[in-house]
């Protein structure tokens, strides 16, 4: 499977800020393997779970749309 740029890894509308422990992990994707996100993230910008506009730093709010989202 060719990786694009909407791939779960890195969704295209979602915020460059937002951050989460799988970035950390320094291997290739496998998509044999189930994706294990805990689903706690956090924003670069604020460096806690919150957003520079109060809101909860996660994959599905920090989309385009959002006052202090910033694009890939």
């Amino acid at each position: 499977m060719e990786p694009t740029a909407a791939t779960p890894e890195k969704p295209a509308s979602c915020c460059s800020r937002l951050r989460w422990k799988g970035l950390f992990i320094d291997a290739e994707p496998d998509p044999t393997i189930p994706s294990m996100r805990s689903g706690l993230y956090w924003c670069s910008n604020t460096m806690t779970c919150l957003g520079p506009d109060g809101h909860v730093a996660d994959e599905e709010g920090c989309c385009e749309g959002r006052r202090c989202h910033e694009p890939w």
